[in-house]
């Protein structure tokens, strides 16, 4: 049998608020352990090719660290170089690749069981962000190997029709790049307009490309169905069949709710399943049990970010280490992006 460790904080979620909670927790003289299922930031890792942050390099920095870069709006690959340094310079004791499958114990006294053994400590943190799981269609051949969730880059699909599913950031970005690189791109789109939410210097370019034709677009229309070859939709018009070789479903994401059932954190009974917290301390249901960054917000995914989730880590540490509650800037006040 594995042997069981202890820590005092175990942090669930190796992404940048994750990072950022053990540090804090470091800090104030607490040990700690950073689990993930995955890689490093594995979120950031799925992201697009040269994907561009919407936030400036200071918006992202955690624990302190500067975040150079030669860009105003930082780039993927520039994030993943960053966070690694500063885990690494935080000497964070990382188990990367080790997914966490339940919790047992009681309040000061837990066990986190992983697939790989138990870690004993008396708090646990939940920064588990939301973007491993995909908001399903469930639309019969949605799991065909050229049906995605994630978008990387375009260059597979030169000279190829490729249906995007969708109508906001993730969905506009890439109908443009596979635009660009030779596809021919046709996106459904489930209301009636291209999202206003698309950021202001990517929302004028896709809606100048759908008004030349380049870009075609079917609002109020409705995927009922994907074969090998077609995605077939209901539009105003009535039914269409659109030619496709690969389908890019960009629909969003949303928190593992089974996860943090299987933790034994509850949801309220609301639109967004908001995962139980206190939103002063942000301690859970669980005594002792803590969330911090997207995962506050349940459904409502554009609550909480890196930008202001980070300072959860601060709320958590000093309540962990008996501290009063710090001062912090205005940015922790959730703002909503529709």
């Amino acid at each position: 049998m594995s042997e069981i460790i202890a820590f005092d904080v175990v942090v669930i979620g190796a992404g940048p608020v994750g990072l950022a909670c053990a540090i804090e927790v470091q800090r104030r003289g607490l040990t700690a352990c950073v689990l993930d299922k995955g890689a490093l930031v594995n979120s950031i890792i799925g992201y697009p090719t040269n994907m561009e942050f919407f936030s400036t390099p200071e918006l992202l920095e955690i624990g302190g660290h500067p975040f150079p870069t030669s860009h105003y709006k930082p780039l993927r690959e520039d994030g993943l170089d960053y966070y690694r340094r500063v885990a690494f310079t935080e000497n964070l004791h990382l188990r990367l690749y080790e997914r966490v499958t339940g919790l047992e114990g009681e309040p000061g006294s837990y066990q986190v069981v992983t697939e790989k053994g138990r870690i004993n400590c008396r708090y646990v943190i939940v920064a588990t962000g939301f973007y491993d799981v995909p908001n399903y269609l469930h639309v019969p051949g949605e799991d065909l190997p050229h049906v995605t969730h994630y978008y990387k880059e375009p260059y597979a699909h030169t000279d190829q029709d490729v249906v995007i599913i969708g109508a906001k950031n993730s969905s506009a970005k890439a109908a443009l790049q596979l635009l660009r690189a030779g596809a021919r791109p046709v996106m459904v789109v489930r209301g009636e307009a291209i999202s206003e939410s698309v950021k202001y210097w990517i929302r004028p370019d896709l809606l100048n490309r759908i008004k030349e034709g380049r870009i075609k677009v079917y609002f109020n229309s409705s995927v009922q169905r994907i074969t090998p070859e077609t995605v077939e939709i209901q539009t105003p018009a009535g039914p269409q069949s659109l030619p496709a070789s690969y389908v890019y479903a960009l629909t969003g994401y949303h928190p593992d709710f089974r996860f943090l059932a299987a933790l034994g954190i509850t949801c309220q009974p609301d639109a967004a399943q908001t995962p139980t917290h206190d939103a002063d301390t942000l301690e859970t249901n669980l005594p002792g049990v803590y969330l911090a960054g997207t995962v506050c917000g349940g459904l409502n995914t554009s609550r909480w970010f890196i930008e202001n989730g980070r300072y959860h880590a601060q709320v958590i540490a000093a309540r962990l280490a008996g501290e009063a509650a710090p001062e912090l800037p205005e940015v922790l006040q959730p703002v909503q992006l529709s």
